[in-house]
């Protein structure tokens, strides 16, 4: 069995710089629209999903990676291959997780048997099993949050 790999999510550090700016500009965010929740943004990547598959090609290596609440993520494998990740119910410390392993078969993630560990400060890592695996439309995904965004509804720190 192949180590998992640990990844720290996509614009981490750009969300984190983002966020002392606006503490500085706090009138300005005043007018950036409302947030998407989790549920929002769990649909919207539900919207830009394929049919489910039994597991798909992983090269050791997470490009980025997006939690939608505490049972799904969106993973980047590549810059343009992504996945909806549905979790087996919640998967404690998701959301605020700095970083996640993804545990993998010669190669392969599969559904119903690979999981997703969140790493954090916890002795105890609980792992999180993968219910169903979804390829994501990455394209019409990324142009559906450019449309939100310049509707004022989505903030840029919300990219993937």
């Amino acid at each position: 069995m192949k180590r998992p790999t640990v990844a720290i999510p996509r614009g981490r550090a750009a969300r984190l710089s983002a966020a002392c700016l606006a503490v500085a500009a706090l009138a300005g965010c005043a007018s950036a629209g409302p947030k998407l929740d989790d549920a929002q943004r769990l649909a919207l990547y539900r919207q830009h999903a394929g049919a489910p598959v039994d597991s798909f090609q992983y090269f050791g290596r997470i490009d980025g990676w997006t939690p939608l609440g505490d049972s799904a993520l969106g993973l980047w494998t590549k810059p343009g291959q992504a996945y909806l990740l549905e979790l087996r119910g919640s998967c404690q410390g998701l959301d605020f997780a700095q970083a996640i392993s993804v545990t993998n078969q010669m190669g392969r993630v599969h559904q119903r048997f690979d999981k997703v560990v969140v790493l954090d400060r916890q002795s105890i890592k609980m792992p999180c099993f993968i219910d169903r695996i979804l390829p994501l439309d990455v394209k019409a995904l990324k142009q559906a949050q450019r449309d939100l965004r310049s509707a004022g509804t989505m903030p840029e720190e919300s990219k993937p």
